[in-house]
This record gives C-alpha cells, structure tokens and sequence, in this order.
C-alpha cells in the first residue's frame, strides 16, 4: 500500500512530502490523520528545527478528494454534530503549521486548490516555481471552505483582494501569486528544491528558542491589543537575552565570527495542544 505522507529529517529539516501523486496530492482521511501525527511530533522534538511541506508529483495539493465526496454523496450522512467535530479535528493541521514554535514552509509546485491552499497559508513562508498556481475552489464545488483560509488569506493579502478570491475563485499563477504576497520569492523549477532547503537549514540552525519567540509574538499581533503585545514582547525578549544562544551570537560578533547556535527546544511559540 502506498504511504500517502512521505517524512525524512535531513540538518534539522523535517520534510513532509504529500503523496497522492495520482490524485493531485488531494487530502484522504489517512493523510490528513498522518499529517496530524507528523506535525505533532515535530512539535516536541528537538531535532527539528524547522519543517518544509511539499507535494509529490507535478502539484502541491488538490484540496479535498472530490472524487471520494462524489463516492460519499449516495450514502447516509453521519448526524451533523459529527461531522463537524470530525472536520474540526482535521483542521488542526494548520493549527500546528501555524503555531509550532518552528519556523514552517511549503514548497509549491503546480496547484495548490482549497484545503490545499489553506495548508500553504497556514506556513510562515510560501515559495514556487513558475509551475505554481493558487485558487480557494470551494465555490466551484458549492461549499464555502474550511482549514483556516477566512483567517489567513485576509491577513496576507487584504480584506477586499480575500473577498475576490474567495467569491469569484480565480487561478492566481505563480507571478500573480508573488505580487500579492501568497508566495515570498518564485525560484526555476530545477532550483526550487534547492533553494527551499538552503533557507530551511538556515532556519534550522537558527536560534531555536528566539525564533519560537518571535513567531509567538507575530501571531498574537493578529489578535491582541498593543499593550498585551508590548507585556509579551518584553517578557520574551529577556528569556532570549538570558539564553545560551544570545550570549553565543555576543561573543561570536565580538569575535567576528558565526554565531553556532544549540538546538535545545523551541520555546515561545504556542502549542496547538
């Protein structure tokens, strides 16, 4: 049976690789379940450092598997209390790409439609090759969406540009997807790969616990007032100045020389558990 989420962790680096090929990488019950478990453990380990997402195959992820709802529509539907708690289950995976105090990136390939989409916003950075191309599709199926894309999308691109992707469901290709913000840099084909890892190694061997910290702090400025935001801040940034890594980058700069950073745990960042 084919393994549906492939996982390797290379310098720090967990790479998660959907692995529907056939399917446009589309999200099946096991690697929904499968990503969960992933993400979950990336949280507390401290081997990892940072975690790329990507697809297998020509395309990123399809979103939902229209065909298997097709196959699910003829049959008696489980009482709708359920089948809410069942998708709020599921939807933790962006909970965890989003809040982990790790930095996360989804390397994008091809479409990346609906859930799919969602799962890339949910990361703190978003790089393609040309071959990329985004669209919400929740309206061309008659559904209105799920996975976070009513938080993210209006916070990365603006409330009235949210409105148009969502209604009117446009494919956004790669260029497009650059100058609004959706992606942060288009890489060749051959180079994406490449690239994306170098960035990740880098993050990985970053300062672990101030990069959870400043991702924490990131995310509640979405939602807090300035005052709590400030508290935070300045809580956080004297952990950081009294950690091994600080003194490390001091004495480095003194030294004119790299700072070499312990991975020791991300602290800041807020667990989804």
């Amino acid at each position: 049976m084919q393994q549906e989420l492939i996982t390797r962790t290379e310098a720090g680096v967990l790479w998660l690789t959907l692995n529907r090929p056939e399917r446009r990488n589309a999200l099946s019950p096991d690697l929904y379940a499968a990503l969960l478990r992933a993400l979950e453990a990336a949280g507390r380990d401290d081997a990892v450092g940072a975690v790329v997402l990507a697809g297998a195959g020509p395309a990123f992820c399809a979103g939902g598997d229209v065909a298997r709802m097709n196959r699910q529509s003829g049959e008696p539907p489980a009482p709708r209390p359920e089948r809410i708690a069942a998708l709020r289950a599921r939807t933790r995976v962006v909970e965890h790409l989003h809040c982990m105090p790790k930095p996360t990136i989804a390397m994008i390939r091809g479409a990346a439609v609906g859930a799919g989409l969602s799962l890339a916003l949910a990361c703190d950075l978003r790089y393609g090759d040309p071959t990329a191309k985004l669209r919400t599709g929740f309206a061309n199926v008659g559904a209105s969406g799920d996975f976070g894309g009513h938080y993210f999308l209006p916070r990365i691109v603006g409330p009235a540009r949210a409105r148009e992707l969502y209604l009117r469901s446009p494919m956004v290709p790669a260029g497009q997807a650059l100058a609004l913000g959706l992606l942060h840099e288009l890489f060749s084909a051959d180079r994406l790969e490449t690239e994306v890892a170098a960035i990740a190694r880098a993050l990985a061997n970053g300062p672990q616990p101030a990069l959870g910290h400043i991702k924490a702090n990131l995310n509640d400025g979405l939602a807090l007032g300035l005052a709590e935001v400030l508290e935070r801040e300045c809580a956080r940034h004297v952990d950081c100045v009294d950690s091994a890594d600080h003194k490390e980058a001091v004495r480095a700069f003194v030294e004119k020389r790299p700072p070499v950073f312990q991975r020791s745990g991300a602290a800041g960042g807020r667990d989804p558990n």
